[in-house]
This record gives structure tokens, sequence and C-alpha cells, in this order.
């Protein structure tokens, strides 16, 4: 009796199917298994984040537009094996063939479930899929793997096993091709290759128009985050990587000018805004000014600045947060205390850039991990080096994590602390020794400099508030449960600022020194509007010495620091920063604040905010201090061309001045 046959699987069964395709078959396998898993995956975090997606109204149009943005990531995938076809699919070299298409599409149909299953997590971390943030972070393995395991590690372990039960799978799906036969002749192969590469570049290109398909062709609310859900993260993070090779460049997003009327709107501006400390001149270094000090004193201070990680103005009850920095709120009657301080990023470098530098941002990485700006760009501590200032870095973590090492001794800095220099810390977290470790260093140094004699600057970076929000027991009575979380950890930070200061003013330096509170940004910056305004706000606040209390009623930014505390330090110096000397100013003068989110740049002059966005028109904006919401203009303001002229000189500018090097001191 004959034997029975025995049925074919049902992934045999395709394999069948797809036999019109020929050698092409591993690569209608790869669009078969990729479009239904990021499909699906995008429908997940829609639904997920259904509030603010059904805001926009746009459910079905995000659908559509999004299965095109993963025929571009998968025709991306595709093509390495496309243009290898006519070399290795013919009968000759078949079963190499075989194997490459099974092992790239395995790995392939990996990366793109771990990038997929790595984006709830990112996105609630930072109002985002995957970006170049998840690119940088790359660098540093050991840093963010503590991080992970500390805080996420269900998340981490969860995602691992999903990605290789998802990898598996494809190799079990692509393992049943391994038997099947040279399918074409030599001459169909390479009479249909010349077609199947000119399909593919036009699925990348998606686009007939003169610009292919980018991000910004998807930006189709005014909502960022939902933006991101349009795209896929594979080609979110793709991006990311084509954009930071371009950094020079990076402003050119929003348009275009000719640096001679670039320079001239920027020094229109300085006029109109009310900024008085005028132009040198100098044609090498354009933003030059001659700033003379408005204190007078026989020996200027010295200056420390304490950066607090992630401390926007949501911790601070008085503007409008939650009550869990009461020592930041008494301290604020001693001082000049900043009503309205903006931060121009969402990242701790751009933090540093902003404060330490007064450097204005772009859409490309802060420049303290830009190649052209580690030697030779003006810093606080290179401007008060040539006044005989020392300048040192304490920081509880590792100083090379976003190359500030690299940048802050490349830049006047002459001393760096880090946490290897700790001795016998009380606490150590993922990130580095605890807050009161770094203060207590702090007031070592500073009690050892004031014994020398020796003017110095002195920046401190915090690092408890940054997640897995890990602190030491018994310091402060626990805000809210469960225990690591941002409020309990800005809390525990207040509380070690709190004992730094009292030590501070019980010590000998207090008398010489000026201290600055601020944060280099808030947390999680995020929101339905194209520029979330209200997360860029972060207090700030300059005390110590002889300092008078102040309430600074302006709209300012971060890179008004600089300029600001070299007054009030009573140094006279020139230097390129384009901020605000705020001593100098009337106090009903409206202000500016500039910030970038993503690649979205808003320009706010008083109550009035004009956004910049790629190959789009500039949209204008009202920004309510009571409701903290930002309320899209009907019609463009009567001096809307001029403002958006302004912000658009104010975005190109720091690119050019980055690109031709002239973010420098005059030559001794």
């Amino acid at each position: 009796m004959p034997q029975a046959a025995i049925p074919a699987s049902p992934i045999s069964r395709l394999w069948q199917r797809l036999d019109f395709c020929g050698p092409y078959a591993g690569i209608a396998m790869l669009f078969l298994v990729g479009l239904p898993l990021l499909t699906l995956s995008r429908a997940a975090l829609m639904l997920w984040q259904s509030e603010r997606v059904a805001a926009t109204g746009i459910w079905s149009t995000m659908l559509l537009q999004g299965v095109r943005v993963d025929v571009i990531q998968l025709s991306l995938l595709a093509l390495p094996l496309l243009l290898l076809a006519p070399l290795l699919a013919g009968k000759r070299l078949w079963p190499a063939w075989r194997r490459l298409n099974v092992g790239w599409m395995t790995l392939m149909i990996a990366a793109l479930a771990l990038l997929e299953i790595a984006s709830p997590a990112f996105i609630n971390e930072y109002d985002s899929r995957p970006n170049r943030l998840f690119v940088e972070y790359l660098k540093y393995p050991n840093e963010v793997v503590a991080m992970l395991w500390s805080g996420f590690r269900l998340h981490l372990v969860g995602g691992l096993l999903v990605t290789g039960l998802l990898g598996w799978s494809a190799w079990r799906i692509m393992r049943a091709w391994q038997r099947r036969e040279a399918p074409w002749s030599g001459w169909k192969l390479w009479l249909s290759w010349p077609l199947l590469v000119l399909i593919c570049a036009l699925a990348i290109r998606s686009s007939l128009q003169h610009r292919p398909a980018n991000p910004a062709t998807f930006a189709l609310t005014a909502d960022p985050m939902v933006n991101t859900l349009i795209l896929n993260s594979a080609w979110s993070v793709t991006h990311a990587i084509y954009g930071m090779q371009h950094e020079a460049n990076s402003s050119e997003i929003y348009g275009k000018m000719e640096s001679a009327d670039m320079l001239a709107e920027f020094r229109h501006a300085r006029t109109s805004l009310g900024n008085p400390h005028p132009l040198v001149g100098d044609p090498e270094i354009p933003t030059l000014v001659d700033q003379q000090a408005t204190v007078r004193r026989a020996k200027p201070l010295n200056l420390v600045i304490i950066l607090e990680e992630s401390l926007g103005a949501t911790f601070v009850q008085s503007l409008g947060g939650v009550p869990v920095t009461p020592n930041l709120e008494k301290l604020k009657e001693q001082g000049w205390w900043f009503e309205q301080l903006y931060a121009t990023g969402t990242r701790s470098i751009r933090g540093i850039e902003a404060v330490t530098t007064g450097f204005l941002p772009t859409p490309a990485q802060a420049v303290v991990k830009l190649s052209l700006a580690q030697r030779n760009f003006a810093t606080l501590a290179s401007i008060l080096g040539r006044h005989g200032y020392e300048s040192e870095f304490i920081y509880g973590g590792e100083a090379h994590f976003d190359n500030m090492r690299g940048f802050f001794t490349g830049n006047g800095f002459t001393h760096i602390t880090e946490q290897k220099d700790f001795k016998n810390p009380k606490f150590v977290a993922g990130w580095g020794v605890s807050d009161e470790d770094l203060f207590d260093k702090t007031h070592e140094r500073l009690n050892a400099k004031h014994a020398e004699g020796q003017p110095s600057f002195t920046l401190v970076f915090t690092s408890t508030n940054h997640s897995p929000f890990d602190f030491p027991d018994g310091r402060i009575e626990l805000y809210e449960q469960p225990r690591a979380t941002d409020n309990n950890a800005v809390k525990y930070t207040d509380h070690a600022l709190g004992e730094f200061i009292a030590k501070a003013k019980a010590s000998p330096y207090w008398q010489d020194t000026l201290f600055v509170v601020v944060a280099d940004h808030d947390i999680r910056v995020r929101g339905d509007s194209m520029v979330p305004v209200e997360r860029f706000h972060i207090p700030g606040l300059i005390l110590g010495a002889d300092l008078k209390p102040k309430r600074v009623k302006t709209v300012a930014s971060q890179i008004d620091l600089a300029p600001t505390l070299l007054s009030l330090m009573g140094v006279d110096t020139k230097h390129p920063m384009p901020g605000r000397d705020l001593t100098r100013e009337a106090d009903d003068l409206p202000g500016r604040a500039m910030m970038q989110y993503e690649q979205n740049y808003g320009w706010m002059e008083g109550n009035q905010v004009v956004v910049l966005r790629p190959e789009k028109t500039p949209a204008f904006a009202h920004y309510d201090r009571q409701t903290k919401r930002l309320s899209a203009a009907e019609a463009p303001p009567a001096d809307g061309d001029a403002l958006a002229k302004r912000a658009l000189a104010h975005a190109l500018l720091p690119a050019w001045l980055y690109r031709e090097q002239r973010y420098r001191l005059p030559e001794k």
C-alpha cells in the first residue's frame, strides 16, 4: 500500500506561493513579515497613546502613512541583498545566496523587533520614538546597562526574550527556503534586476518631488510625539544617524539666509531687544563684545555654578510645580531669583553648552560633543582663565560621559574631579556618588582654594535626579511612594543642597564667591504642542557674597547667565557670547528665550512665540504664563515677518559660527 504523502506545512506552502519571485523570494518574505510586525507595533503604540492621538483626529491617516514609512525602511533593508543578487543568485553560487538571505533576514527582523520593543520605554522617558539619543547612549554601555538593570530590569529582560523569540521565528521561516533550488536562469535574473533596483530606489525615495521623504514629511500634527508614532523606530534611528553626519549645516532645515543678512539681523536684534553691550566689530569674531562689569570690585569674585540634573520648574512650588524643593524656596529670598528662566534644550549637554559657553542651540548635538569645538571654543573657563582663574569640574560620575572631560580640558578647565576621586563615598548609585558626597567634595575643594588665595571657577554637576532615582536612606521624609521616583530624588538633592549652602555660609569663602543654582533641563520634556514651553521653564538662583535679593521677571535664557555673572563678579572682558547682561537691563523689558525641541525651534519674546519647523512655514503662537499653555495664533501677528526673520537668524547663527570656527576669544 503506497505511503500517504506528508502534507506541506503552512510555511512550506507560503514559500511555494512565492516561487514566482524566484531568487528574490527571501526579499519578498522580508516584506511579508516586516510590514505586519511594524504595523501592529504602530497600532499598539497609538492605542497606548490614544488620548493624544485622538486629539489629532487622523487615526487612519497615521496608519496609512505609517505603512509608507515601513515600505521605505524595508526597502532600505532589502537594498543590500538586491544589489548583490546578480553576483550571488545564479545557480553556481545559489547555496551561498540562500544562506545570506537566511542570515540577513533573521538579523533584520530581530533588529526591527528590538527597536519596536524598546519604543514604549523610550517614549515614556523622552516623549519620542528612539532617536539620536538612542544612538548616543550606545557609546556609554557601562552607564546605560547599569541604569537599565537598576531601573528597567523587567523591560530589559522581557525585551531581549521577545527579540530572541522573534529572531528565532524569522530563522525558522527562512530555513524552509534552504531546500529550494535555483529557480531562474541567468538571463532572467539580469533582465529583472534593473527594474527591481529602480522600484526599490523609488520606494526608498517615496516621493517624486525634488526632496525625498523625510521625518518632516510625516509631521502631520502639532504634537511632535504623535508625529514620531507615524514613523517606525528603525527609520527614526536611521535618520538620526544620517543627521549626525551633517551637524555643521543642521540649522538649514529651517531655511537659508546669506551670512551678511544673518549677522545684520543679529546686530539689529541686540539693539531692539535691549542688549546694551556694543559689538566690537571684529570681522573674524562677529559676536565679540567688550563687556564692562556693572559692579566695580577691587578683587573680582570667585564663581560656583551648581548645575542640577533635570530640575525643572515642575519641582518648584512657587513656579507652579510640586513642593519638593523647600530649601531652594527659602534660598530664593536671599539672592537673584529668576521667575521666567528657560532652558535651551532637553539634554544635559545642551544645558552645559548654554550655561558654560553661552552658545545658542541648534538641531545638531551640543558643541560639547562636536569635533570643531574641542579646542579654542569660548567658555566661561577660558574667559576667566585670562584673568588668572583656575577652573574645576566636579562630577559624581565618570567625566568621560557625553565627552564632558574632553570638551572641558580642551577649553579652559584646569582640573577634573570625578567618581574615582571620591574616597569612601557615603553612597554610590548607577550614575555615580550621591549628591551629598558631591557637595562634601565641593566644600572641601572650595576651602582649599580659598586657603591658596587662587581665583577660581567651579562647575558642579549633580546626578541623583536621573533614573533609576537611587539615593541613601534616612535623609528625607519621602514625598510619595514608591521610593524611587523623580519627586523623591529631587527632594533628596534639595536636602543635600541646603546642607551645602549652610556650610558654605559658615565658611570664609562665602564672602568671596558668587553661587548659581540652575537646572540643565526639565525632566521628561514632552507635550502636545509644537514646543512644550512650560517644560523648558527652569529655576535659576544667584546668591552669595554681597548680592542683594532681587526678582528677575523678564523672560530669560540659560545663555544670559554667563554675561550676567561676569558683571556681578566684577570682571571686565571681551567675549563672543550673545546672551544679555541682565544687570544692565530695565526690569520691565519683555525679554526673549530660545528652545530647541527635537527639530522644532521655539523663539519667544515676552508671550509671543514663533516656531521654526523643518521645511515648513513658521508657526506663530501665544504663551499664557498662568495656564502654561501655548495657543496657536489664528493669524500671524503684525510683526510676524520680523519675528520669524529674527528667529531664523538666531537659529542659523550658531551653526555658522561653529562651522567657521568663529566662536572664540580674540588673540591675547
